[in-house]
């Protein structure tokens, strides 16, 4: 994109698909979270293990009151707090870059959806509902929700765009003639 301030109308065209797009992913994530969760809610029972595929995969619903790995115990409100923050940051962030890459946008996106996902548990419970348990044995990966899932899903894209192994001008929706 060149220095210039004038936007023309392919461009604008392609900006207003990406910030639909934004903004699609983000809700599409936040309700399927919310969805499952409450199906998980009324159908398992809390710390009580469900096998999925023997015990590789199990459903077990905790209560997480710390953050990420369940460090920060009761810290809801701290969360609740910063999330908000990092979901202003998320938003600005795609208003502001999200025209340079389609790759950074659906990042943004996802990240934006999964933020939203866990800050609505966060108010309803003082807490974030987790259930997806994988590993072997003894050796577990932290329980964690589509909510969680879409935040990681989105850091990988972004570690993968910022190491320049996913080229977002592949992925441009700008630039077509074919007047969409």
């Amino acid at each position: 994109m060149s220095g210039s301030s004038i936007v023309s109308p392919g461009e604008a065209r392609g900006r207003r698909r990406r910030l639909w797009l934004f903004a699609v992913l983000a809700v599409a994530v936040a309700v399927v979270d919310q969805l499952v969760k409450r199906w998980i809610l009324a159908g398992f029972e809390l710390d009580v293990p469900v096998q999925v595929v023997g015990d590789y995969l199990r459903i077990v619903l905790i209560h997480n009151a710390g953050g990420l790995f369940g460090v920060f115990q009761g810290q809801a409100l701290v969360f609740a707090a910063a999330s908000l923050v990092v979901m202003a940051v998320i938003v600005w962030f795609e208003a502001t870059a999200g025209r340079e890459s389609l790759v950074l946008t659906v990042a943004l996106g996802l990240l934006l959806g999964g933020a939203v996902g866990n800050l609505i548990d966060r108010l309803r419970f003082g807490y974030v509902l987790d259930f997806v348990d994988a590993g072997v044995g003894t050796w577990r990966w932290y329980t964690s929700n589509v909510a969680d899932m879409s935040i990681s899903l989105a850091l990988v894209l972004l570690v993968l765009t910022a190491l320049g192994l996913l080229g977002g001008e592949a992925f441009a929706l700008h630039g077509r003639s074919s007047g969409r």
